[in-house]
């Protein structure tokens, strides 16, 4: 967020240069990504403005407000020259989504659209901000000053004088303001500002084109309105257009803001085209906000900070800050204002008393800690789980929890999965069949695995377990799994490798990463006297197989045939599967043909005969 220091100004009179003004921003507001001094004199700061705060320091008046609050500084407030003789008005709103909380609408008819004056283009250049035209500029200045977006409709492009809020018909398109004319498809979850027939606007992302304010504009209709953070966060994602307006609505603005913003934008109109009229503003306000109160204790606060604040300071704090509060004791309840929708809790309290007190203060020390463990008791169910699957043959692996479908959406992902899993099965069987595939790779000759972990519904997220073999494939809860479960398990801090105990680490195996590339299976059976030990050819296998023989030669198959003559011995035959596999690049058949036929030589020069 650019932010003036001009601009700033004008609302604290006595506001320090801005040298000592950085220092302040950067010890108890924000991160200062940069600093550029303008040729006019003003002072631009590029706030870095975290989600938790973009809701009131996303506008000049917000961090005006803050630095006032944190040096103890005037802040003027400004007054709005609004017009007096107000006409009666028949603008109908109608909101037909939950996702609006509120929306102010106000036509002014006969204003006159030319360029803007000579302080709001300064204004906004100053902060990166192109001069448009008179309207549109006071609808840039209100949101960059009071964090509001505003929009304004050409009222004779409008279908009557109805305002429906509603979800967009699935399918349907919006070609948006701007120079590349975007054209946009929307679906049902979308919400839309509509004449009650065709879409105007794209609800707290962008307007449409068709309904833009041009040169030759005469009557408008102001929109003022609070839109649900959710549902402008997934439009504008899901359709690939951020704006100034879309970053602000999806950090959850106080419909309270809307009055002032209406307000600011009449009066900017007022004093730039004389000779207009003002209707009286229509004001749908279905989900009011109510006043947030917080209780918390002097001595909590101490306790979370480390440190000795006296009380005194906290109701510096609080007042500085014009919090209204009432005081019993060691008590404190505090009504929140509401722009403030980031504080909701004792611990948000203690973070505000903390930031503005400064961190500096607090000196770093390690807490005490009590040395009592106690092992979490899902931690022992899922280890006592997995310990009888072990015992049974079975071997964990691990699925992903997204899915293309479930109950539970996620905002985004890197994929088309934006559920959470319902289940672990569906999953769990594909791994399966995988592992299947790769039964002479992994030197097994049965796919037994499980997989415990969280699945997700309407209702709230519960841990399963799902095992599944060649005769079953279960799932079941944690809980019903380990109900009558009969097996000891060690403790979190037994279980934990430590070096302090000896453990010599040098003789265990070091992990090597496997190969990428596929794996290709030779099967040999070769006829020896019998009486002969299969490890005679395991060995030739080994010794001729090169680097590309992946797993120790399997023996999967072995008879013997008696001799008809009494006087000579008869013959065994013994199948052996070799696996050839390459960490660098993909087999051919001629490659492991040669290797091979180097087997099948010394397997005849032995005195032995391939089948």
């Amino acid at each position: 967020m650019l932010i003036s220091y001009n601009w700033l100004k004008s609302y604290i009179p006595e506001l320090p240069e801005a040298s000592k003004l950085k220092d302040v921003l950067t010890f108890h507001v924000c991160e200062i990504e940069g600093v550029t001094e303008l040729p006019n004199g003003d002072t631009i700061f590029d706030l870095s403005i975290l989600p938790d705060r973009a809701h009131d320091l996303l506008s000049h008046r917000g961090v005006a407000r803050e630095v006032a609050s944190l040096l103890n500084l005037e802040f003027k407030s400004p007054v709005y020259k609004l017009p007096k003789d107000i006409q009666k008005t028949n603008l109908k709103i109608e909101i037909d989504t939950p996702s609006c909380h509120r929306y102010m609408g106000r036509i002014i008819r006969g204003i006159k659209v030319g360029p803007s004056p000579e302080w709001m283009v300064t204004y906004l250049e100053s902060v990166g901000q192109r001069s448009i035209n008179n309207i549109v500029d006071a609808t840039n200045i209100v949101m960059l000053d009071c964090g509001q977006p505003i929009h304004a409709f050409d009222l004779d492009k409008l279908k009557g004088e109805t305002i429906v809020v509603k979800n967009a018909k699935e399918g349907e398109n919006l070609e948006l303001v701007g120079k590349d004319k975007m054209k946009v498809e929307l679906n049902s979850t979308d919400m839309v500002i509509t004449d009650g027939d065709r879409s105007l606007a794209i609800a707290g992302v962008k307007g449409g084109l068709d309904s833009g304010i041009n040169k030759d504009t005469k009557d408008i209709l102001i929109e003022v309105a609070s839109f649900e953070a959710v549902s402008v966060r997934k439009t504008a994602r899901r359709i690939s257009v951020h704006t100034d307006a879309s970053k602000r609505y999806e950090n959850a603005l106080s419909p309270e803001l809307c009055t002032l913003a209406m307000d600011e934008i009449t009066s900017l109109i007022y004093e730039m085209c004389s000779g207009a009229t003002y209707e009286e503003v229509v004001d749908i306000y279905k989900n009011i906000q109510k006043r947030n109160k917080v209780s918390f204790t002097g001595s909590y606060i101490r306790k979370v900070l480390g440190v000795e604040i006296k009380d005194e300071e906290i109701e510096n704090i609080l007042k500085n800050y014009n919090y209204v509060y009432k005081k019993e004791g060691d008590s404190y309840e505090v009504d929140i204002p509401f722009m403030r929708v980031d504080i909701t809790s004792e611990e948000n309290m203690a973070e505000e008393i903390g930031r503005v007190y400064g961190y500096d203060k607090i000196e770093s020390l390690l807490p005490s800690i009590d040395s009592k463990k106690e092992d979490n008791p899902t931690w022992i169910k899922i280890n006592k789980a997995k310990s009888k699957l072990v015992i049974d043959g079975y071997k964990e692996v691990m699925t992903s929890v997204f899915r293309d479908n479930g109950e539970v959406e996620i905002l985004a992902s890197a994929s088309d999965k934006n559920f959470l899993r319902t289940n672990i099965l569906d999953e769990l069987k594909k791994s399966y069949e995988l592992n299947k595939l790769n039964l002479p790779l992994l030197d097994i000759d049965e796919v037994k695995i499980f997989e415990i972990g969280a699945v997700f519904n309407k209702d709230g997220d519960t841990i399963n377990v799902a095992y599944m073999d060649s005769k079953q494939s279960v799932e079941v809860s944690l809980d019903e799994f380990t109900k009558d479960l009969e097996i000891e398990v060690g403790s979190l801090d037994s279980s934990r490798l430590d070096l302090e105990r000896g453990i010599d680490f040098s003789n265990h195996t070091i992990f090597k990463p496997w190969s990428i590339y596929p794996f290709i299976t030779r099967d040999i059976a070769v006829w020896v006297p019998e009486g002969t030990e299969p490890s005679t050819l395991s060995k030739i296998y080994e010794d001729l197989g090169t680097d590309l023989l992946m797993v120790k030669p399997k023996l999967f198959d072995q008879f013997t045939k008696p001799s008809k003559d009494a006087n000579q011995i008869g013959q065994t035959s013994f199948a052996f599967r070799l696996v050839f596999q390459s960490p660098e690049k993909t087999l051919t058949d001629d490659e492991i043909n040669k290797i091979m036929k180097k087997i099948e030589e010394r397997i005849n020069s032995s005195g032995f005969t391939v089948r």
